[in-house]
């Protein structure tokens, strides 16, 4: 089948690409060309920003392919032009959406395809949850729809989280042994899937119709609490034990709430998603380890002289201003009134 991307060369969408062009297929990007990554040379390339949607759909108007894959949609309207732009002229539109589309924390977990939306964790949920509406509205008109729902995706091209986001300073803290904050008392669960799992979920829904009007979590099957992941991040890279230093979210956000966005939305709910359909419908499968994929995932970034030194960041400040004020507190309390 010919394949366009609407993206390719992203964290997922360049898992994506290798693995349509090892399946067969024929696949064109369509990129704004400024990320650099490594895909495969028969790969064509067409160039051009979609939200310019006039040049988006005279760009598509002639590729002559069967189905589009799309992971750069991030709103209802951007959804409403891809209809207009693909209406009629493919067999399949695979949307990337996201398990953000759920609300938070969830009724029950594990969460399934079918748990409530509304309201949604944040405006990007709520952004995706509207596109799906639409590409959902379109299924069977426009063309068949297929929906996949990633949640916590890393690997070569992106970092490692931490309860402060992204910053690669962090992977520098766990290597020297330097204290490391963790929002709550660690206990809540996250997942991370490496992108070349994630993946092979979009591949074998291309063509795939049983996938047809379905929406899929293509999640970890590795969920662990955040002390643990900390704890394997340091295992993959032979650091020492971490000290782990635990801050109630309320407090991390009250101290640094420009570092706490992803905290507030995301890293202090405790979620497991279901991947029971995807492993049916998709064949999917969780081939890569957590610590497999931070050894590559800091290999990549440290080949590229891309991880910050430990110290870039304000957290030891954070930490010892914590530490004072729980001394300070315990020091506060009688000591008539502490456990014997």
């Amino acid at each position: 089948m010919h394949v366009l991307i609407v993206g390719g060369t992203g964290l997922i969408s360049t898992g994506i690409t290798r693995q349509l062009v090892s399946a067969g297929h024929e696949v064109t990007c369509f990129t704004r060309g400024e990320t650099d990554a490594r895909v495969p040379g028969e790969v064509s390339f067409v160039r051009g920003d979609r939200d310019d949607h006039e040049t988006f759909r005279e760009r598509v108007a002639d590729l002559e392919v069967d189905c589009v894959i799309d992971m750069v949609c991030f709103t209802p309207e951007q959804a409403d032009r891809a209809v207009e732009a693909f209406a009629g002229a493919i067999d399949q539109y695979v949307f990337c959406s996201t398990v953000d589309v759920y609300h938070r924390p969830p009724a029950t977990n594990p969460v399934t395809e079918d748990a409530p939306r509304e309201p949604a964790v944040s405006e990007y949920g709520a952004n995706k949850a509207a596109a799906e509406d639409v590409f959902r509205e379109a299924h069977g008109d426009a063309f068949a729809s297929t929906i996949i729902r990633p949640w916590s995706t890393y690997g070569e091209g992106g970092t490692v989280l931490h309860s402060l986001g992204t910053d690669t300073y962090y992977i520098d803290r766990i290597r020297e042994g330097k204290p490391i904050v963790v929002h709550g008392d660690g206990s809540s669960l996250w997942g991370p899937c490496h992108r070349d799992d994630v993946a092979g979920a979009f591949v074998n829904a291309v063509g795939n119709e049983t996938a047809y009007g379905e929406a899929y979590h293509v999640t970890s099957e590795e969920v662990i609490s955040w002390n643990q992941y900390h704890r394997q991040v340091a295992r993959a890279l032979d650091a020492p034990e971490p000290e782990l230093v635990h801050i109630p979210t309320d407090q991390l956000v009250a101290a640094v709430p420009d570092r706490t966005d992803m905290l507030v939305d995301h890293f202090q709910y405790s979620t497991v998603f279901d991947n029971s359909k995807a492993r049916r419908d998709l064949d999917f499968e969780y081939t890569i380890s957590f610590e497999d994929g931070v050894r590559r995932t800091v290999e990549w970034l440290a080949d590229r002289g891309e991880i910050d030194p430990w110290d870039s960041a304000n957290d030891d400040a954070l930490i010892d201003a914590w530490r004072d004020s729980t001394a300070a507190f315990r020091d506060g309390v009688p000591v008539s009134d502490r456990p014997a």
